[in-house]
């Protein structure tokens, strides 16, 4: 397990403290059509935190080709219709680049500063010329609209009891996932960033924002920063 991360419930978890059987269960929202819009038809997608490919099949379907990487090979057996890679996103390097490298599941916030200046530089060694990348931000009230929770239509219980501070700017959030016949918690750490630290934090690694793909900020488009307007 990485340092301050952990969960429980049936089945394998993995390194940062996600459940595979979990996962499996949740279904996909409107993220693939953002994507879809922001992105040209047939893209070549380089998806970095795959998990079992709720977004990579997603995408399959709607025409674009797609890497999945993830640290986790239980997760990754679960995915279908594209190459997989399996190692830690930072220390990804492979001998070819994308015209979109995908960074969702606000991977961005990792609480180790380090590991999160890793996977940015990751999306910029694989980014093609004119490509982009498309990161999934946390909501501006992530950390303080606790505890909060959604019934999903899927029938379970979606619940974030608690983030709490342990320094260095990092909260170590849990949360659970409450369903008819099963129950899963997880706690990771998470690093709070505004808009201008999410904007300078892109800049210290040649990014910077192209434009934001929905009015609350969440999900972004950002291209090398000696990309011409």
């Amino acid at each position: 397990m990485r340092e301050g991360y952990e969960g429980t419930g049936p089945g394998a978890i993995t390194p940062d403290g996600c459940a595979v059987e979990l996962y499996s269960r949740l279904s996909v929202g409107d993220e693939p059509d953002i994507i879809a819009a922001a992105v040209p038809k047939g893209a070549s997608v380089l998806e970095l935190g795959s998990g079992v490919g709720r977004m990579t099949h997603a995408l399959l379907e709607r025409g674009f080709t797609v890497t999945a990487v993830d640290e986790s090979a239980e997760m990754l057996e679960r995915v279908r219709g594209a190459r997989t890679l399996c190692g830690p996103i930072e220390k990804l390097r492979l001998d070819e680049t994308f015209d979109v490298v995908l960074l969702a599941s606000f991977l961005v916030h990792a609480g180790d500063a380090e590991v999160r200046r890793g996977l940015l530089r990751t999306c910029v060694r694989h980014l093609a010329e004119g490509g982009c990348v498309l990161i999934q931000r946390e909501g501006e009230d992530y950390h303080t609209n606790v505890p909060r929770e959604r019934v999903d239509p899927a029938g379970f219980t979606a619940r974030i009891v608690s983030a709490e501070p342990v320094g260095d700017g990092v909260d170590a959030v849990h949360a659970e996932y409450v369903f008819p016949d099963a129950v899963w918690t997880q706690t990771f750490r998470s690093r709070p960033l505004t808009k201008e630290q999410f904007e300078e934090a892109l800049g210290e690694e040649g990014l910077r924002v192209d434009r934001y793909l929905t009015e609350d900020g969440i999900w972004v488009r950002a291209v090398a920063a000696a990309t011409a307007d």
